[in-house]
């Protein structure tokens, strides 16, 4: 296996859904159903979900890690996940996928190891930076963009706003947020 070759890197899908506001708590029962099928899978590295602070506008939020790309695609092509994805259909309004191999370089700052070679910090460690940043700038998209575009499509509106958070995500929030914490992600032996 080449380390380098990008089929092994890990891999983000960011999944944006709008949740029909009657159908919350069948969505919130198909999530935990779904991540328990994903579990069964080799490579499910875990999910997040980050839940709408206004229910009204039911906006969800997975972001679910896989190993590297091959794990993922097993998963996203296999028929239990397909039978999942199809009990969604009536509970959301749209739904958008973004996906990425992860390249930890673009939003964590890596440390070298005494062989020069870069160090990731821990999965659970990034998660949770991921967290720390993802959710208040949710809360800033809604609160600055919600009456802007209110107007809109909620699909135009949505992808309006995912620009946004991945904007100040990328420049300028992960690297301040790397920095100011890597005392904990990159911790000294």
């Amino acid at each position: 296996m080449n380390q380098s070759d990008p089929d092994f890197d890990p891999v983000t899908l960011v999944i944006s859904e709008i949740v029909k506001p009657d159908r919350i708590q069948e969505y919130e029962a198909w999530t935990r159903g779904i991540n328990h099928a994903a579990r069964e899978f080799e490579g499910y590295l875990g999910a997040n979900i980050i839940r709408p602070r206004d229910h009204a506008f039911p906006e969800y939020v997975t972001i679910v890690k896989f190993d590297n790309y091959a794990h993922f695609r097993t998963w996203q092509v296999s028929p239990i996940c397909q039978e999942w994805l199809a009990k969604a259909k009536d509970l959301v309004d749209q739904r958008v996928y973004q996906r990425q191999s992860y390249e930890p370089e673009m939003w964590f700052t890596l440390s070298r190891t005494a062989t020069n070679k870069p160090k990731q910090p821990a999965y659970y460690k990034q998660v949770i930076v991921g967290a720390i940043a993802v959710y208040p700038l949710i809360l800033l998209a809604n609160t600055l963009l919600g009456p802007i575009l209110k107007g809109l499509h909620p699909q135009l509106a949505l992808l309006m706003s995912v620009f946004f958070v991945s904007a100040l995500l990328t420049y300028p929030v992960m690297p301040w947020l790397t920095r100011t914490l890597s005392f904990w992600l990159y911790p000294k032996r």
